[in-house]
């Protein structure tokens, strides 16, 4: 079976974010690979990771970055696959140079973009896997079933802080 989601991030550095993707991924038994490639500093293996990826059949990328955040742009205008974009905190105001830079794309060239830092990374996740469950019901069926599970949560959450209530 091919990798149905690359995950790309411009440094290692970024992976202490990134890593959620890979959790979530793993916990929705997507299977996933991840690389480091800058859109600045590695231009060439940049397009040639994702013509690859591509090729061997993956079908959604979540890129990581920072910063100029220019990563999910660059694979955007370099493939027909979706592409979703994690900004990573750091810079300007924690991150939001990066969810600017990640968001504000030309018309034509799609980034799908996420909450800056780790809710993004587990949302871009989910929004892979909602993505491949379009023609994937198994998948669909865990999808649903963790919607049901964080309903539950918070029925005890509720129930957990205040405890049995009495009507008056």
């Amino acid at each position: 079976m091919s990798t149905r989601v690359v995950i790309v991030m411009g440094s290692q550095r970024d992976w202490d974010v990134m890593k959620e993707t890979g959790a979530e991924l793993d916990r929705l038994g997507v299977d996933w690979t991840a690389h480091v490639s800058s859109a600045h500093r590695s231009l060439d293996r940049t397009l040639a990771l994702v013509r690859d990826a591509e090729a061997g059949g993956t079908r959604v990328f979540v890129c990581g970055a920072g910063m100029a955040a220019h990563l999910a742009g660059v694979v955007a205008g370099a493939t027909v696959r979706p592409v979703l974009g994690v900004p990573l905190p750091g810079g300007l105001s924690d991150g939001l140079d990066a969810l600017l830079s990640t968001v504000q794309m030309p018309g034509g060239v799609p980034v799908a973009t996420v909450a800056v830092g780790k809710a993004g990374a587990k949302n871009a996740a989910v929004l892979a896997a909602q993505i491949l469950a379009v023609a994937d019901e198994p998948l669909a069926a865990k999808l649903r079933a963790g919607k049901v599970a964080q309903a539950e949560a918070v029925g005890a959450a509720d129930a957990e802080l205040f405890g049995p209530r009495r009507s008056s």
